[in-house]
Parts: C-alpha cells; sequence; structure tokens
C-alpha cells in the first residue's frame, strides 16, 4: 500500500518496465535508509550495519 504506483486505480501507474523499476528501487531505497522503523527505532540499513546515520531525501538522490 506504500507503493501506489503499483495499483491501476490511479493516474501514475507505470506503463513503462523501466520506470516501474526506477520507481521500485526508489521506493526500497528510501524504506531502508530514509524511514526510522518504529520496531527497530531505527532504519533498516542502520541495524544491517550498512549504513551509521538516517539518510535524507537529498542524500539518497545525490547517491542515486
Amino acid at each position: 500500500m506504500q507503493l501506489r504506483r503499483l495499483t491501476r486505480l490511479t493516474n501514475a501507474y507505470s506503463k513503462k518496465l523501466a520506470n516501474l523499476k526506477a520507481a521500485v528501487a526508489l521506493h526500497f531505497a528510501f524504506y531502508n535508509f530514509c524511514r526510522v522503523h518504529t520496531s527497530l527505532r531505527v532504519t533498516p540499513a542502520m541495524e544491517a550495519g550498512l549504513s551509521d546515520h538516517v539518510w535524507s531525501i537529498a542524500e539518497l538522490l545525490a547517491a542515486a
């Protein structure tokens, strides 16, 4: 439900496979590096030892 691009109920669904791949990759990166999870109290990347801080959106886009 977080990625509305996967449902066809909106006008923003992906018609091209390349656009869908880019949107899903960006969503997974945001979910793992930017979003602090309530059960973990950190991001999944921090829990796994891949990152030492919560990334900002600007930092995520610069890394892409």
